[in-house]
């Protein structure tokens, strides 16, 4: 058989609506300035579904650094990859400057936080090694767990007690083996907006033997009393082995990091393939970096704006009757009954009559029956914003237990 003979069948579960969803649901082409308002087929919205959490993404002193960084550098420099060629002062000043943020010895800068987090888990364990890792783990952490030769142990999703029952397998295991014991878990939820049990977690510390993996992505900038992340907020530096994050977010640049010892950090640097085989970080994104970093460090109060936001859209959610779930970060996330269509509709008509875009999840991705709507609040909102979604949620919410739904009222955006 021909391999692309599988495409015409095996599209997926996502890929299979392609043809319906292209351009709207999926792939939706955002334009304009970044910011809380943006244009979507031509009209403005109200954006609920950016990650520039303390909105830095268009923050004028960040454009002007930017474009400062790409006049001085150019975006070639430096050429290779850092073991061999692409080296720079700056890139280790980066490094440095992260490390002291988040309380550990080293950090080692990274291209990428998806194709990073992959890559730390392949160094770290061999086939005689354990992991043991949250069900509702990012898709990154999921990739980097199929290219583990030896054992995986998975507990539902911040269930303590069944870690505890995992850790105690994984133990005998590994007494068989030889091998140690990773644990993975996430920081910040990224779908429904709760915390790790980091603090429960690294009580476990003291009747096994394993070292800790955190992938905080969502909590870097945004959680913790100087916004350096869920394990700050849990007081926890000591006992998170592995501290790894992305610029993705709060940082609103590209690349990433992982900060741990220096004798870890020495060893990652030398077996990372990912980092080992490709291009180091253009110059204007880590001085760009660099720049951000400093301004999350020196400007609580746009962490505080993204707050005083997200506190006043969750609890005007709960006021008004809405499911948001057990999230304790700025995720903010929608629960609502109904079919797929019915939850279709419900984001067409936000986002043709409301004027407000925000994601959608539906089964697979949660169970049948369910639909979830995600906001990402940011430092660039306005109570006024919050208050308009709030009453847009609540009319949207009553339609659809009305079954205002049922029926394809608006399938004839899919032809604009």
């Amino acid at each position: 058989m021909d391999i692309f003979d599988k495409i015409k069948t095996q599209k997926g579960n996502i890929g299979q609506y392609a043809k319906q969803a292209h351009g709207y649901f999926a792939f939706p082409k955002l334009e304009g300035e970044i910011n809380s308002r943006m244009k979507f087929r031509g009209k403005e919205v109200l954006t609920w579904s950016l990650n520039n959490y303390i909105g830095l993404a268009n923050h004028p002193e960040i454009r002007k650094a930017d474009a400062e960084a790409a006049e001085k550098w150019g975006l070639a420099y430096p050429m290779g990859a850092r073991m061999m060629s692409g080296q720079t002062s700056l890139h280790e000043e980066l490094e440095s400057k992260l490390a002291e943020f988040v309380g550990k010895p080293d950090a080692f800068l990274l291209n990428f936080g998806y194709q990073g987090m992959v890559s730390i888990i392949d160094a770290l364990v061999g086939r005689h090694d354990v992991i043991v890792y949250d069900s509702e783990s990012h898709a990154c952490i999921m990739d980097g767990l199929r290219l583990h030769p030896g054992k995986r142990f998975v507990y539902p999703h911040n269930d303590m007690d069944n870690l505890r029952k995992e850790l105690e397998r994984a133990t005998k295991w590994v007494e068989k083996t030889g091998g140690g014991i990773l644990v993975i878990t996430e920081g910040v939820f990224g779908m429904a907006g709760d915390l790790g049990k980091l603090d429960e977690i690294c009580a476990m510390k003291d009747d096994f033997n394993f070292r800790l993996l955190v992938d905080d992505a969502h909590g870097f900038g945004v959680m913790g009393k100087n916004g350096a992340g869920a394990i700050e907020h849990f007081g926890v530096e000591d006992k998170v082995d592995l501290h790894f994050s992305t610029f993705a977010k709060a940082m609103a640049g590209i690349g990433a990091f992982i900060a741990c010892d220096e004798e870890v950090g020495t060893y990652l640097r030398y077996t990372m393939r990912s980092q080992i085989f490709a291009k180091s970080l253009p110059m204007p994104i880590v001085e760009g970096s660099l720049k951000r970093l400093d301004m999350l460090k020196t400007m609580p109060e746009l962490r505080e704006k993204l707050w005083s936001v997200a506190n006043t859209l969750q609890t005007g959610l709960k006021d008004a009757g809405l499911d948001i779930g057990v999230t304790e970060s700025p995720v903010t996330p929608v629960y609502l009954s109904g079919s797929v269509a019915e939850g279709t509709q419900v984001t067409m008509d936000l986002r043709e009559n409301y004027n407000i875009f925000c994601s959608i999840v539906v089964y697979p991705v949660i169970p049948k029956g369910q639909l979830l709507l995600r906001l990402i609040p940011t430092a660039m909102h306005s109570l006024e914003d919050v208050e308009y979604t709030v009453n847009a949620f609540k009319d949207v919410a009553q339609k659809l237990k009305d079954g205002k739904y049922s029926k394809d009222k608006f399938a004839d955006v899919f032809k604009q």
